[in-house]
């Protein structure tokens, strides 16, 4: 997928509300508006479509669910391993992977790790470092795995069904972007 605009370009958009009655008539749901985009100095008129402004808190859900798997789809998996990485818990070998590749893990990679680490409370390893139980590459090739069946099969229903019942959801969704 190609951007029409570099990143670094600076996009201000203004946007007038006016449809007009003529575009009720089509057949889409969605109505027409117009969007005054500028681009550095240039400025541009754009016609968008709009989505019904009745569009429910669920359905814009499942929309920003179905955007970010599509987006984490997209993603390759290195298939170049970097180095060893020493840990201590799964969270921070997953923070070490993002920071070692540049990538965000998926939300449910990220959930998961969590829970694998919570699972250890009470154990009597608990307190040993994983490095020592885990071979960090062993380990790493784990989440590897997971976050490719994450990436590639992970339903955006499901997703927009977890993020509706946890209200700190935002917390386990990565903000690395790298560039594709």
């Amino acid at each position: 997928m190609k951007r029409a605009l570099p990143w670094s370009d600076q996009v201000d958009v203004i946007s007038s509300d006016e449809s007009s009655s003529s575009s009720s008539s089509s057949s889409s749901s969605y109505s027409s508006f117009d969007v005054e985009v500028q681009v550095n100095d240039g400025t541009k008129n754009v016609a968008v479509d709009q989505p019904p402004k009745e569009l429910s808190s669920d359905g814009l859900l499942i929309r920003k669910a179905e955007i970010y798997q599509e987006y984490m789809r997209q993603l390759p998996i290195p298939t170049q391993r970097g180095s060893v990485i020493p840990f201590t818990t799964w969270m921070g070998l997953g923070r070490s992977i993002k920071q070692l590749y540049g990538q965000p893990l998926h939300y449910l990679t990220n959930i998961l790790l969590k829970q694998w680490d919570h699972s250890r409370v009470g154990s009597e390893d608990e307190h040993s470092p994983l490095d020592i139980i885990v071979h960090p590459c062993k380990a790493e090739a784990t989440v590897w795995l997971v976050e490719e069946l994450h990436r590639q099969t992970s339903s955006h229903h499901h997703m927009a069904k977890l993020w509706q019942s946890d209200p700190m959801h935002h917390a386990f969704i990565d903000s690395i972007f790298p560039q594709l």
